[in-house]
């Protein structure tokens, strides 16, 4: 099974992803995904009445994971695998004695485990999967001169899929994520301010929807997401808090190839910052297509 995925989570923001899967036999497979896990785009637009004018800040990531599976019985999978992450950011927070900061890119790694439990005469599958934290040492350029380091520690996660046939060609499915945001920081050391990025409590969203076979070669989905809000103050580079979204979307396979397009549209929550900033009435458009291809 060969894939290609393109999502774009705005007009100037993209991310990219690949995976291939094979068989080694009848019970052992592997599989290597490319992703991009991370990303931030914050830009505040250059405004002469703004306290925020001309703040941006800007994280890439690429993360490439080998996943082994077994089959322990025709009902039991278990899994798991190695991730290579590399990231790198910079921003600029004029407001804040005028501070920037610029990283090197940096590449470490980390692993996944998990373990599926399915019924395929009803479309039956659950799955657990878990993926470690990862920690990055950025060589770090703050102020443009000052050269030091940086910790940087993606949060590890969890995330819970399950599906089930519930009528002829119908399909419902759901998504369970959880994000340990609390042990999340970044806090470069000559930032004025202390810390540029935290948060003090985790995240967890959920994910809803069903599926529908319409012919053999189309079929359609709808899904709802929520992530329900912390009501805590959130960094400037970073004001969400909670959201909720709706997606619809089709299916089409021909032969080997199946082509899934879909849309999104998220109303975010409303958020403060530490400058007592209330942040509302926000909201996000995605557009997604993946290409599969099985031989």
């Amino acid at each position: 099974l060969l894939m290609f995925a393109i999502a774009a989570r705005r007009m100037d923001y993209s991310t990219l992803g690949f995976a291939y899967k094979a068989d080694l036999n009848d019970r052992l497979s592997y599989a290597f995904i490319f992703d991009q896990p991370w990303g931030v785009d914050t830009l505040y637009p250059d405004d002469p009445f703004s306290i925020y004018s001309g703040t941006d800040a800007n994280l890439f990531s690429n993360q490439i994971t080998g996943i082994l599976a077994y089959d322990a019985t025709p009902r039991v999978k278990v899994y798991g695998g190695l991730r290579a992450e590399q990231i790198g950011a910079d921003a600029a927070i004029p407001f804040v004695a005028g501070y920037t900061i610029d990283t090197d890119t940096q590449t470490n790694f980390g692993y996944m485990l998990g373990a599926a439990y399915q019924i395929p005469e009803i479309a039956f599958r659950l799955g657990v999967t878990y993926y470690s934290a990862i920690s990055h040492d950025m060589n770090t350029t703050e102020f443009g001169t000052i050269e030091d380091q940086t910790e940087i520690e993606t949060p590890q996660s969890v995330n819970i899929e399950f599906q089930s046939g519930v009528a002829e060609d119908t399909l419902v499915y759901g998504l369970i994520r959880w994000v340990d945001w609390s042990e999340f920081a970044i806090s470069p050391p000559n930032y004025p301010l202390g810390t540029l990025v935290d948060y003090d409590k985790d995240w967890t969203t959920y994910t809803l929807g069903v599926g529908r076979l319409f012919t053999d070669t189309w079929a359609g989905f709808a899904q709802v997401t929520y992530e329900p809000g912390n009501d805590t103050v959130l960094t400037t580079l970073g004001p969400v808090d909670g959201r909720t979204g709706i997606g619809l979307g089709a299916t089409y396979t021909v032969d080997n190839v199946k082509v899934t397009a879909g849309v999104n549209y998220t109303w975010l929550g409303e958020a403060k910052n530490p400058l007592d900033t209330q942040f509302e009435d926000g909201n996000a458009v995605g557009v997604g297509v993946r290409v599969g291809y099985t031989f």
